[in-house]
C-alpha cells in the first residue's frame, strides 16, 4: 500500500523562492512581511582567509585609525550607516572619481556613495552638512544593514 503524499505548505514555496533569490542576487539575507506572516531567510557566507587582503581588515587603510575600529563608531554622532544589505560603490561608475574622499566638504542630501541591492542602485545621501573625516568601506565591499560607512563631522 502506497503512503499518502505529503501536503506541501504554501510557505514552503515562499521560502524556496526567497532562498533562490538569495542565490541569484548574492545577498546574505532577505526578510519579508505580509499581513501576519513574517519570513526571514539568511545564509552564512564564508570566504577563504587568503582572499581577504589585509587592507580590508585593517581600518587604517580606509581612513580609520588602527585602534578605532567600526565597533567604536556605534555611538559616534557623525557616523553614516548602511540602510540596507548590499554592495557599496564609492563612485557613480567604474573608472570615475569617488563621490567623496576624506576631507571632502559635503552638504546635506549630497550623494556619498551607492549601495546596490537586488540589482537596484540606491544613492546614500549625507544626513547632514560637514566634512568627511573617515571612509570605512572600500569600493565593491559587501555591507550589512546598520554597518558604518563613513563619518561626517
Amino acid at each position: 500500500m502506497a503512503e499518502p503524499a505529503q501536503k506541501k505548505s504554501p510557505n514552503e514555496d515562499l521560502i524556496r523562492s526567497l532562498a533562490n533569490l538569495l542565490n541569484e542576487t548574492g545577498l546574505s539575507e532577505i526578510e519579508i512581511q505580509e499581513n501576519n506572516l513574517r519570513v526571514r531567510v539568511a545564509r552564512t557566507l564564508t570566504m577563504p582567509a587568503h582572499t581577504i587582503p589585509l587592507a580590508h581588515m585593517a581600518p587604517a587603510a580606509a581612513g580609520v585609525g588602527a585602534s578605532a575600529g567600526a565597533s567604536s563608531l556605534e555611538n559616534h554622532p557623525g557616523v553614516v550607516t548602511s540602510p540596507m544589505v548590499g554592495t557599496a560603490y564609492r563612485a557613480p561608475e567604474p573608472g570615475t572619481a569617488n563621490f567623496v574622499e576624506v576631507g571632502s566638504v559635503v552638504r546635506e542630501g549630497q550623494t556619498l556613495l551607492i549601495i546596490e541591492a537586488m540589482k537596484t542602485m540606491n544613492q546614500i545621501s549625507a544626513p547632514r552638512a560637514g566634512t568627511v573625516k573617515r571612509v570605512i568601506v572600500e569600493n565593491g565591499q559587501p555591507v550589512e544593514y546598520g554597518e558604518p560607512l563613513m563619518v561626517i563631522e
